[in-house]
């Protein structure tokens, strides 16, 4: 008897290509080994984000499923989503560590940055989704997702690639030959199989070639070997990972604030492209989805843990299997939660060598840019008229230079937070100003999809869920 779900497939195969509906599920040892799928699809941008962050992994990983689980009781289990670790945040968390803030100023601006997207799934929920799309039409969250990705290219250049830029380069070969030659499934977690190579690359050449002479995280050189695992001798099998509270200070919440965009088109491209597989109307459920990522967003970095959002990753695995359960969902969770009270684990990830993240975040970093013009793309944004061009044109150059406003001697606007401001407002002013025949529909022409999932640039297209991480030739 099925506990919550409906059972299916219990009396012999379901037909090809039948669909396991969101209230439906396979059987125990079948949806747990779907469940293992999304765990696998997940696992290295989940894991890989809270590094680059500075970031506890094992809490990252066992908040993405306490998240998930509450992200699914929101929305009543009708969106089937795995809620892994956001990159929308990390140029603000860059910015944040370089301003001299600590993890606990970092967890606090994001806890904020949660809170306004709860917020703004409840207006949804009550409002509907017209009203984003008038605040925030493609021209402009295209813009905010651009500049989150291209600020981001001073840290591989200063901070991961020279700590060894033979691996760096390797792993970045590795990434995209496995993003483009790779088939099915493993196309999809060409991150997880380049951070695999990258540390047994690295481990080998230690063996073979013995220490490097290179900078740290920090800059400092010295001689050492690529791969340090005294950490995993010392790390238990069992216990809790380390929590801390969150401190908040104005100005990295400014920072932190602008991830809330990236976290808007997400969700709306996860709903949408879920709803087009599924056939179900979930339009009443987009304002729930944005308040259960909010929530989880706020809820995690509550503890010290990392952002989330939903992951595309994830649509890929339900795609080629055509099981949408929600059964499977919990089931990766359970064991993401399982994984968290590993400490070994965590200090596995966290022995990553910065050469192997030089070679994976040059590919990610460039990948969120472009994601911000795919959106424009999508919508057919119309560069040719200067409502359009001249103030996103300011606000991408103020983001990407890490521009600065001073206010005072205390407070100053910079970089992704400015950027974003520019974009936003410079634009609505143009527009208002403009004569009548410039100001276009703010759709852009076309119903907006929310267009991205940042996590490893998965996008969304006319409802429908790709990846440049995904065979486009393979079945779906």
């Amino acid at each position: 008897m099925a506990i919550g779900w409906k059972l299916v497939g219990d009396n012999g195969p379901l037909p090809v290509g039948s669909v396991v509906r969101p209230e439906e599920r396979l059987s125990w040892p079948k949806t747990i080994g779907i469940g293992a799928q999304h765990v696998v699809a997940m696992f290295g941008a989940t894991f890989v984000f809270p590094i680059i962050m500075g970031l506890d992994a094992n809490l990252a990983i066992m908040m993405s499923g306490v998240c998930t689980i509450l992200f699914l009781l929101i929305v009543k289990n009708k969106v089937p989503s795995y809620l892994g670790t956001s990159a929308s945040f990390v140029g603000a968390v860059v910015a944040i560590r370089a301003s001299g803030g600590t993890s606990a100023s970092v967890t606090g601006a994001i806890l904020v940055a949660g809170v306004t997207l709860a917020v703004v799934g409840l207006i949804v929920h009550f409002v509907g989704g017209a009203a984003i799309r008038k605040i925030l039409p493609p021209v402009v969250s295209g813009a905010v997702v651009m500049l989150i990705g291209f600020n981001l290219a001073p840290v591989v250049a200063g901070t991961y690639w020279p700590q060894d830029p033979g691996v760096a380069l390797l792993t970045m070969i590795f990434t995209i030959v496995a993003a483009v030659a790779f088939r099915g499934f493993f196309s999809r977690i060409a991150v997880f199989l380049a951070l695999i190579f990258g540390y047994v690359l690295s481990w080998v050449l230690d063996k073979t070639a013995g220490m490097i002479t290179s900078p740290d995280g920090a800059g400092v050189v010295s001689e050492h070997y690529r791969v340090n695992l005294s950490g995993v001798a010392d790390a238990a099998w069992f216990g809790l990972p380390t929590f801390h509270a969150p401190e908040f200070q104005v100005s990295f919440i400014l920072l932190a604030l602008p991830g809330v965009i990236a976290l808007i088109a997400e969700n709306t491209g996860h709903v949408r492209a879920v709803a087009e597989m599924t056939g179900d109307d979930l339009d009443p459920y987009m304002g729930r989805a944005l308040f259960g990522d909010g929530l989880g967003t706020a809820l995690a970095s509550a503890v010290g843990g990392s952002p989330t959002t939903t992951y595309a990753e994830n649509i890929g695995v339900m795609a080629a299997t055509r099981v949408y359960s929600t059964a499977a969902y919990y089931v990766a969770a359970i064991v993401a939660i399982l994984l968290g009270l590993v400490p070994k684990f965590g200090a596995i990830v966290n022995a990553t060598p910065g050469g192997v993240l030089g070679g994976i975040t040059v590919v990610l970093y460039g990948m969120i840019g472009l994601l911000g013009a795919k959106i424009w793309i999508e919508n057919r944004v119309d560069f040719a008229n200067p409502v359009n061009l001249v103030p996103i044109a300011a606000g991408i150059i103020i983001g990407v230079g890490s521009v600065a406003m001073p206010f005072g001697d205390s407070f100053q606007l910079t970089g992704i937070a400015f950027g974003s401001i520019v974009a936003i407002v410079a634009f609505h002013v143009a527009r208002l100003l403009a004569p009548a025949n410039l100001r276009e529909p703010l759709d852009g022409g076309r119903s907006y999809s929310g267009g991205t999932a940042i996590s490893t640039g998965s996008v969304v297209e006319d409802g429908r869920s790709t990846s440049p991480f995904e065979d486009p030739r393979s079945e779906r």
